[in-house]
């Protein structure tokens, strides 16, 4: 018989670890780069390398093509994503009533699992966290704070045959240091068929070197970071999300229990189905030589781009990027309950989810594509965040989504002070009231959460908010 093996029981919560992180949101100076100085180490990381990108026909696409008889837009290796078709019909409307939805559209597919993962270290007794300076084809500025590692397993397994991904060993390897956080999480439902990424924080064993294009920041930085436009990329934020902060009154409108009973029950009634269907002659879609664009003009385009990055693993490459039509608009309304913060979250069914519905902010819309429809048309509560006093908005920002798919695709995300009138304590349906720390409980599980929600939720904690 093999040795008897002796096993010594853990904690089952990380004993001190809300301690320590509240010490690091509190610390509104690093040890390594000041706040004040952040704005002229971006720009210096910017001088430092040749960006360019530039649209191009698909027809100088290098390595992707249409393939017959699908029409589908893939790579010549298999990697990376493909563009395809999407056939959708929701047969329980998000009121109840009228006939069901039924649409096409393009959509990404690309099965794999990727990291976006952030790695931590304790400086001074502050715990730092080690953010890369990165580009990404798709961002305004092209240069944003992103994670230590945001990477598909194509890009760092070495299917690009380009350099390795720095510090991945300390997410991939074996000898990776203390788990603060890892878990499976949703890409953009609408752009993306059934895409998750893992989200990690480890904190580091060991010295760390600091190579160029990085910087140790605490959470306090980061939080104030927050608050610039285009700054934290969408990956960074996803992943400061998903870390287990303390604090937040134990009262709540309803229990978690309850709260749980009432997305299981919005799953429950929300039929969708999903097919993915031939690119080549989408219906209501028209494909020219240099872009696939919806006949009504509105939603988004798939597009391509010629990228020269000084600072990527491979130095140049030619990629499809969807590209909306329009900026996006994200908002909790907010309210308090007896002093206790809520927000107010949506039952969001998409497409390209794992389980049908997740939470999402409010509103989540693009304006632009309701702007031809009347008043009774219009999405719930877009009118009233779209037309909120300066003095009842608590946080906004524009922040840029995945940079490395999407083309200058920004969201105006906002924390609006509601009033009873505008936001009922008992909302319409497929809609609740939540607290923020039910929300960090909630997001500690995979596909709860989608990832708006998880924007706001980072920079709901980034920001004192009161509905008073």
């Amino acid at each position: 018989m093999p040795p008897t093996q002796t096993r010594t029981l853990q904690p089952r919560e990380s004993t001190g670890l809300a301690d320590r992180l509240a010490l690091s949101r509190a610390a509104t100076e690093g040890s390594h780069l000041r706040t004040d100085d952040f704005a002229d180490w971006l720009a210096a990381r910017g001088r430092a390398h040749a960006f360019r990108v530039e649209r191009i026909p698909f027809a100088e696409l290098d390595g992707w093509s249409f393939h017959e008889p699908t029409g589908n837009l893939a790579h010549r290796t298999g990697r990376f994503f493909t563009v395809e078709g999407l056939h959708v019909t929701e047969e329980g409307p998000p009121h109840g009533d009228g006939p069901p939805a039924d649409w096409y559209q393009p959509v990404i597919r690309q099965p794999e699992v990727g990291i976006l993962g952030i790695l931590a270290k304790e400086f001074d007794g502050v715990l730092h966290f080690l953010m890369q300076a990165k580009m990404e084809p798709g961002n305004t500025n092209l240069l944003q704070l992103s994670p230590t590692v945001q990477a598909t397993r194509s890009n760092y397994t070495g299917a690009h045959r380009g350099g390795a991904v720095a510090y991945v060993e300390h997410f991939a390897g074996p000898g990776r240091g203390r788990i603060l956080a890892d878990v499976l999480q949703s890409e953009h439902g609408s752009w993306f068929h059934r895409k998750s990424n893992r989200n990690m924080v480890v904190e580091a064993v060991g010295d760390v070197p600091l190579r160029d294009d990085f910087c140790w920041l605490t959470l306090g930085q980061i939080a104030a970071l927050l608050h610039r436009d285009n700054v934290v990329n969408m990956d960074a934020r996803t992943v400061l999300s998903c870390l287990p902060l303390g604090g937040g009154q134990d009262g709540a409108l309803l229990s978690d229990t309850g709260l749980l009973s009432w997305i299981t029950g919005e799953r429950a009634r929300h039929s969708v189905r999903a097919d993915l269907v031939p690119l080549k002659d989408l219906p209501g879609w028209k494909r020219t030589g240099s872009s696939i664009a919806h006949e009504a003009g509105r939603y988004f385009r798939v597009v391509a781009v010629s990228v020269q990055a000084g600072n990527r693993e491979v130095r140049s490459w030619t990629q499809p990027l969807f590209e909306p039509v329009g900026r996006g608009v994200t908002a909790f309304l907010v309210r308090e309950f007896d002093g206790v913060p809520h927000v107010l979250v949506h039952a969001r069914v998409e497409a390209g989810f794992l389980d049908t519905v997740e939470l999402g902010p409010t509103v989540q819309y693009t304006p632009d594509n309701y702007a031809h429809l009347p008043p009774s048309r219009r999405p719930l509560f877009l009118d009233t965040v779209l037309r909120a006093a300066p003095d009842r908005i608590r946080y906004e920002a524009v922040h840029s989504e995945e940079g490395g798919r999407f083309l200058r695709a920004e969201s105006r995300c906002l924390l609006v002070a509601a009033t009873g009138a505008e936001a009922p304590r008992i909302p319409p349906p497929g809609y609740a009231w939540a607290t923020p720390a039910q929300l960090t409980s909630l997001v500690r599980h995979g596909h709860y959460l989608n990832v708006q929600a998880r924007t706001l939720l980072a920079c709901l904690r980034a920001t004192p908010v009161s509905s008073r």
